[in-house]
């Protein structure tokens, strides 16, 4: 079972950068798809970027040009680079994992002032 500890969040101005890290414990990191969620409030949580065990990486539209996910299987890490980041963007923002099933991490707030 693997679990997952994020931490990078925080309080940062429009148009500036964050960097979000999810570490995870357990074997096996290598062959989990790994991503990030976010889940602002009043509202679902939706899939922000997905990076396969492949090396593939998948953007939601709102985060493309902008946000670049990459993994450093050698450290059991997934990291989220944010740059540019709106106000639109404030969530907390969730990592996961899936390789049979999926788990959660604990969440970690960004908030984007205008």
């Amino acid at each position: 079972q693997v679990q997952l500890v994020e931490s990078g969040g925080g309080l940062v101005q429009a148009g500036g950068s964050l960097k979000l890290s999810c570490a995870a414990s357990g074997s096996d990191f290598s062959l989990n798809a790994m991503g990030w969620y976010r889940q602002a409030p009043g509202k679902q949580r939706d899939v922000v970027a997905t990076i396969t065990s492949s090396g593939r990486t998948i953007y939601a539209d709102s985060v493309k040009g902008r946000f670049t996910i990459s993994r450093d299987n050698a450290k059991n890490t997934v990291y989220l680079q944010m740059n540019n980041l709106k106000p639109e963007d404030t969530a907390v923002y969730y990592c996961y994992a899936f390789r049979y099933s999926i788990t959660w991490g604990q969440g970690t707030q960004v908030t984007v002032s205008s």
